[in-house]
């Protein structure tokens, strides 16, 4: 009977750089050279690239345990696809060093790169981590080696950097591309056509570098932009380096109207994000431009709520300059914010050619009506209260044809310390034509430090206790209340889809 080991044998997972020899960490090499067991992922060639990093390393009495892929990009015939081939593999690949360890033998698992980043290795350790000793060496990323290649850098202050996988889906790549300040693209070979197309829907693409087998030999940096998309490997990246202190190539500037939604980060838009990231300047309202996160470079220009043509009227200017402008609201810009101000003044003289962009945002109306429930479900009208820049009699006519049509009203601006009265009368027209019962959400600052929201009854609807800050859904004569939850729960409104037949 064979004496079995006193103990296991023990699993590294060893980083070996991103390709140049010389950058594989100390602890790295001493690994190597002390383990029993040297395995190392390869296509069905054989010939395997974190071998070829290691080789010096290597010694005649290592045992060596090539890990093939039997597949890479073409198709199989295993019953369960790609990815049953790949676990059927991945299986049997961390059965044979389990059998190392078994013995009492150390293995060193090669793995370009990081072990933890993107690579094969991970699979191992998932399977056989928990159930041996195990030491993960890092090494440098091939992101690293890319920035270094290309001389600039990735991340400066509160910058973010994004890392992405060139196989996710073009809309999605050019949605968080937009979104954030820098981004590397991994995985590139048959991907870059929709890497390159994401980089142009994002905007980003004169900022994009291409960096390819970065150390290695064959290494080939440039604007991405430029490279045939036919000769492009898999071992190469996209970057998108800091913006901050990069030179300023557009030959003629733009304004962006750009919707915050109605509160802090978490409602702002992916395309929101990146129109306020890629602006030279920052005007708006000095409450909304406080909300926009500060980056160094950014010039911000605030001004009181009660100028918006002169304000669109600086913006279009900077922009004549060659100035990325970005113009901030509140919620969404085309809804009595600042996007009508702004064409209002690009549609005359000297603006003309003045190149104007729309990014959307979410409405006051939609966020209180999800705090509430579902009040907007049916057709439903959106009037501002504010008599400051159309006559009473225009927002009373309005507010009784929409009552008169059963509509649900989203009344914005109903009130502020200089106009205290509307909210009275409106409630008094109403009245006329809705149950007192008829319920009405009465949402302040949501999404902020100090949200309330509350269902009250339209015939209880107290003035004083709206400001400029509120918002109000008056329901239609279908539109419902319960409560639910355990105890007396949580009332929720919610407005039928199928409105009743005469």
């Amino acid at each position: 009977m064979s004496e079995q080991p006193l103990t296991t044998g023990r699993l590294y997972g060893v980083g070996l750089g991103p390709g140049d020899p010389s950058l594989m960490t100390v602890r790295a090499v001493e690994v190597i050279a002390a383990a029993d067991v040297v395995a190392y992922h390869s296509a069905r060639h054989g010939r395997s690239i974190a071998r070829s990093i290691a080789e010096r390393h290597l010694r005649p009495g290592h045992l060596e345990e090539p890990l093939v892929y039997p597949v890479t990009t073409e198709t199989t015939d295993h019953p369960g696809g790609y990815r049953g081939a790949m676990e059927e593999f991945y299986e049997e690949a961390a059965a044979r060093l389990a059998a190392h360890l078994d013995a009492g033998r150390s293995v060193a698992v090669l793995a370009e790169g990081d072990p933890l980043f993107y690579s094969s290795y991970m699979h191992m350790h998932k399977r056989l981590a928990h159930r041996y000793p195990t030491e993960v060496v890092p090494g440098v990323t091939s992101f690293s080696a890319a920035a270094a290649r290309l001389g600039e850098p990735l991340v400066e202050g509160e910058e973010v950097l994004t890392i992405l996988p060139g196989t996710l889906p073009e809309e999605e790549l050019a949605a968080r591309l937009a979104a954030t300040d820098s981004a590397v693209v991994m995985k590139l070979g048959r991907t870059f056509p929709a890497v390159r197309g994401a980089l142009e829907a994002a905007g980003r693409l004169s900022e994009a570098r291409y960096v390819e087998r970065a150390t290695m030999p064959g290494e080939r940096t440039g604007a991405l932009a430029e490279v045939d998309p036919g000769s492009v490997p898999y071992f190469s990246v996209a970057v998108l380096p800091s913006r901050i202190d990069r030179p300023v190539t557009a030959e003629r500037g733009e304004v962006t109207v750009v919707g915050l939604g109605p509160a802090g980060p978490r409602w702002l838009t992916p395309e929101a994000r990146g129109a306020l990231a890629a602006a030279q300047d920052i005007v708006g309202y000095s409450t909304y431009v406080d909300r926009v996160p500060v980056r160094p470079g950014q010039l911000r220009h605030s001004s009181d709520n009660k100028v918006e043509s002169e304000r669109a009227e600086f913006a279009l200017d900077l922009a004549r300059q060659g100035r990325r402008v970005a113009v901030v609201s509140s919620g969404d810009p085309g809804v009595f914010a600042m996007a009508s101000a702004v064409l209002e003044v690009a549609a005359q003289d000297p603006y003309r050619e003045v190149p104007v962009h729309i990014v959307p945002g979410m409405t006051a109306a939609h966020a209180a009506a999800s705090r509430a429930g579902a009040p907007l479900g049916h057709d439903y009208a959106v009037v501002s209260l504010s008599d400051r820049l159309k006559p009473w009699e225009v927002i009373a006519s309005r507010l009784r044809a929409a009552a008169e049509a059963d509509l649900v009203l989203a009344l914005y601006n109903p009130g502020s310390r200089s106009r205290i009265w509307q909210v009275g009368k409106a409630r008094d027209l109403l009245l006329e034509h809705r149950a007192p019962d008829t319920p009405v959400v009465m949402a302040r600052d949501v999404g902020g430090p100090t949200e309330r929201v509350r269902i009250v009854r339209l015939g209880e609807l107290d003035p004083a206790e709206v400001d400029m800050r509120t918002i109000l859904l008056i329901g239609s004569s279908q539109t419902c209340t319960v409560r639910r939850g355990p105890g007396e729960g949580e009332q929720i409104v919610w407005t039928p889809r199928r409105y009743p037949e005469g």
